[in-house]
């Protein structure tokens, strides 16, 4: 059986998907940009900042479902620009601990929603 999480710290779904879907102790996370979920507003001034914003926004999914980076197993990075990788690599990087990091691709793509630079999704699974 799935459960449908969703928490207002987290930016509202733009479109026929939920934050997040928890199925048994699995938890598949919808992709995050950088939308401030208080203003509603992307947040685009850097490539760091913007990387923080999607993981600040994934953190709030996560923790909706009781878990933290701790917890995810793989992620899937979609980004603009390959020459923007080891900065975006860098502040991904600076939430996990590297021996207990999961699993995780990273692509680049002609365009992403809303024309932001990076989106990022994440499986979890509760201890």
């Amino acid at each position: 059986m799935k459960k449908i999480l969703f928490t207002d710290k987290a930016p509202a779904p733009i479109g026929p998907y939920n934050q997040a879907v928890l199925s048994g102790n699995t938890l598949y996370t919808s992709g995050q940009i950088a939308i401030n979920p208080a203003t509603g507003d992307l947040v685009l001034d850097s490539i760091e900042i913007e990387t923080k914003q999607v993981m600040e926004n994934m953190k709030a999914v996560l923790e909706s479902a009781g878990m933290t980076f701790e917890n995810v197993v793989k992620s899937t990075i979609f980004i603009s620009n390959m020459n923007e990788f080891a900065t975006i690599n860098s502040v991904y990087g600076s939430y996990f601990n590297e021996k207990t990091a999961p699993a995780r691709e990273t692509v680049q793509v002609a365009c992403l929603p809303k024309n932001v630079n990076v989106e990022i999704s994440m499986i979890a699974v509760a201890n």
